[in-house]
């Protein structure tokens, strides 16, 4: 009979911190008659391990300045034009026909002597043919086809077509009209996120049992210091997730209103930045239903990104289920992997301990598998169903782009964050005492005040890259 994890005793979710000093810091036992007096351990157990969840964009990104309330930037359209949904209003075994593009939002950029590729959808019959005629308003090009036989697709069939060359008599005078290059532009804005710590003096002053460890190796006693540096993990995660997770306000909703800034400010009305997984939902790629457990499933993604920029290295960011139906899918495609014997290229030592775990694979792309502990971490999205994402595919090295504050071109990572800053503020990581406690004296206020706050945003290039897992 097959085992399972048991709902009880679970993991604690309940919140380690409060806003109230905890009376469970401090020994309140003071009866010197008792013979019983506990032994205690001063240090904490940090039975959590490193509880912190910030780390993915230190790994894949960079962090550079930024002096404007909004950050611009363009990237490539393509070099070639195919339309994928054109009818030709000729029926099959004309010589000439009118096809007209249906695509939405374009205008027929075909020129005259253009050569054409024409394919059903459907997979039915292609053609090969000149162009002779273009007309922008109707949207339509006509054609000569090459064959004797004529058209070979039938009459309103959806078709694709695009340029493959050109060809002109002798004498002939050039092409007629020019194309323009045309950038795609994309924007994003800083949001300012803050956080705070409040201690009184009185506190201050008050001894605990168990030794803590602050953020730069000092230790005592004083329990605030334990507080003021958790304080400090958290808005440290807190940069890192607002990257991930934020959102634009649509135009009408409550936190539009909400934060919308005053009319006598600069920029009025703007709230929310588009994080990571938003970008990507919005402008690159999603799997959904489920992981990719087959290599078929894997040749999906792969069509698709050679559909996209085609980047060599790209990178698996996944939860710990995706990570064992990847190291499953490619144990399976050893010989000895269903009879459990061998994974991979191992010595059979006795002594060895067996790995059954796979750091990444090439399949037409170089493809490398890590972990991402705040897709596991069960206070943040470990556990989660409704909206759940399971990984995301992040490509390696940087691109160009055209930076618009900058006015040219940059070499940037796929991924990076701008800050707010100027020769006089720097917002990227900004804290600072106020109070008169602890060695801060800019106020009457009788305690200490550790404020925090960063003002920034995610820029993700290139998110036709991106592959984001969804449950």
């Amino acid at each position: 009979m097959a085992g399972s994890v048991q709902a009880s005793p679970g993991y604690q979710l309940e919140p380690s911190a409060v806003k109230a000093t905890l009376p469970t810091n401090y020994i309140t036992n003071f009866d010197f008659l008792n013979q019983y007096l506990p032994d205690t351990y001063e240090a904490e157990f940090e039975r959590y391990g490193n509880r912190s969840i910030a780390s993915f964009l230190r790994m894949v990104g960079a962090e550079l300045p930024s002096n404007s309330d909004l950050i611009k930037w363009a990237e490539q359209g393509r070099l070639h034009t195919k339309y994928v949904n054109v009818t030709s209003a000729g029926d099959a075994g004309d010589d000439t026909a009118v096809w007209t593009v249906n695509d939405a939002d374009v205008t027929v950029n075909f020129r005259v002597n253009q050569t054409v590729f024409l394919s059903a959808n459907a997979g039915s019959a292609s053609d090969r043919a000149v162009i002779t005629a273009v007309d922008t308003v109707a949207n339509t090009f006509t054609v000569a086809y090459y064959a004797a036989s004529g058209q070979a697709i039938a009459v309103d069939t959806a078709s694709t077509a695009f340029v493959y060359g050109s060809e002109f008599t002798k004498g002939s005078l050039g092409m007629e009209g020019s194309l323009e290059s045309q950038d795609i532009f994309f924007e994003n804005k800083p949001i300012i996120i803050k956080d705070k710590y409040t201690v009184s003096g009185s506190d201050m002053a008050q001894i605990g049992w168990v030794e803590v460890t602050s953020e730069n190796g000092a230790t005592g006693y004083l329990w605030y210091i334990k507080s003021e540096h958790e304080t400090r993990l958290r808005f440290e995660d807190y940069l890192e997730m607002s990257m991930v997770e934020g959102v634009p306000a649509q135009a009408g909703s409550a936190a539009q209103t909400y934060l919308t800034v005053a009319s006598s400010q600069v920029q009025p009305g703007a709230a929310g930045t588009q994080g990571l997984f938003d970008a990507v939902a919005t402008r690159g790629n999603v799997w959904a239903g489920g992981n990719p457990t087959t290599l078929s499933d894997f040749d999906s993604i792969i069509q698709r990104l050679d559909k996209q920029g085609a980047i060599q290295e790209n990178v698996l960011f996944v939860n710990r289920k995706f990570s064992f139906d990847i190291n499953d899918m490619l144990a399976a495609q050893n010989s000895y992997g269903a009879g459990g014997t061998s994974y991979g290229l191992f010595d059979n030592s006795e002594t060895m301990a067996l790995n059954l775990g796979f750091t990444g694979f090439k399949r037409g792309y170089d493809f490398y598998k890590t972990d991402w502990k705040y897709l596991n971490d069960a206070t943040t999205r470990g556990g989660i169903v409704g909206g759940a994402i399971n990984g995301i595919l992040v490509p390696a090295g940087s691109t160009n782009v055209y930076d618009q504050i900058l006015g040219k071109n940059a070499k940037r990572p796929f991924l990076h964050v701008r800050y707010r800053a100027s020769e006089t503020e720097d917002r990227r990581y900004k804290t600072w005492i106020t109070g008169s406690a602890g060695g801060a004296q800019t106020s009457s206020l009788d305690a200490m005040e550790v404020n925090f706050l960063s003002e920034r945003a995610l820029c993700t290039l290139g998110a036709n890259n991106f592959f984001l897992f969804e449950n």
